[in-house]
């Protein structure tokens, strides 16, 4: 026999537990003129609001040591847009798609959810409440569990699809945020999204993006990213999705021994067009070299 790479996660039945981070691979038609998308798990999609957004202003990607800041803003063109031209386009990959959602509002969050239920292709909702890049919504409602839980209910009252939540690392008790949407009703928890970083040009005195600070993401980030994971792992029983810095399957790895079912890869596609599949394939060799049937082997696997 050999190893078994797939994985359901909330109700998603997926061939092997590798995403594409929101906001990192569009909605798939650029890539899928370099790669074979029908490849991977799932995608997750660039965040989508209800009404068109411009963004962020420019400069707004700078590199770092390691990673990346990033101040795009949710530059979308909204929900009706989305349903339009996108969907289609990523129904015909053949793979579940979760559409990346973010609101100002309980109310935006609940409309967005409403227009995307009963839509074939939609196979999940994932809630950006965790974006360091907007003025309104983003991490005001993922900060707080009391804010993070009133999000899940509004959405779930909406859609039988399966939720998950995207949660932040800028806060202190990141496990205390994933029981609250746990209890709310969460059917899967993903994190981290970016830690909130600056860059200044030492010859202009400016900071490097035009907002100022920005969302840092990259391997930098990876080791806080793991340690996060683990503690969500060990609080909650639902589902947790495993992202940031992921590069290499060695990195997925770290992931999924900490206790993570999926993970997403997110900057590594700047880099490399197909990263997200050199991971799966490099997984599948390492389970089969260790003699190791499927990927549920090693799920919360590390011994502490």
């Amino acid at each position: 026999m050999g190893v078994k790479l797939d994985v359901e996660i909330a109700g998603i039945k997926m061939k092997n537990p590798v995403m594409v981070a929101s906001g990192t691979f569009g909605c798939g038609e650029e890539y899928s003129e370099v790669m074979d998308i029908s490849r991977l798990g799932a995608v997750v999609t660039k965040t989508v609001t209800l009404e068109p957004r411009q963004g962020n202003p420019p400069p707004r990607i700078c590199e770092t040591p390691s990673g990346m800041l990033n101040s795009i803003g949710l530059q979308n063109d909204g929900i009706d847009a989305f349903l339009k031209n996108s969907l289609p386009l990523l129904a015909k990959f053949k793979v579940p798609v979760i559409v990346n959602i973010a609101g100002d509002s309980l109310n935006d969050f609940a409309e967005l959810t409403k227009k995307l239920d009963g839509q074939p292709a939609v196979k999940g909702i994932e809630l950006n409440i965790s974006c360091p890049n907007v003025k309104k919504g983003g991490m005001l409602f993922g900060c707080a569990p009391d804010s993070a839980a009133e999000v899940v209910k509004s959405v779930k009252k909406m859609t039988a699809l399966p939720v998950i939540v995207k949660l932040t690392p800028n806060v202190t008790d990141v496990a205390r945020i994933a029981m609250s949407v746990e209890a709310a009703g969460a059917d899967a928890v993903s994190l981290i999204n970016t830690l909130i970083g600056m860059s200044i040009d030492i010859e202009t005195r400016k900071p490097k993006i035009a907002t100022a600070t920005g969302g840092l993401s990259g391997p930098a980030i990876r080791p806080i990213a793991v340690r996060m994971v683990w503690n969500v792992a060990q609080a909650v029983k639902i589902p947790v999705i495993g992202i940031g810095g992921i590069m290499t399957a060695e990195d997925a790895i770290e992931f999924f021994l900490a206790g993570a079912s999926a993970v997403q890869v997110g900057t590594a596609n700047f880099i490399d067009a197909e990263a997200s599949i050199k991971v799966i394939d490099g997984i599948k060799s390492y389970l089969g070299s260790r003699k190791l049937s499927g990927i549920k082997e090693i799920i919360g696997k590390i011994r502490v």
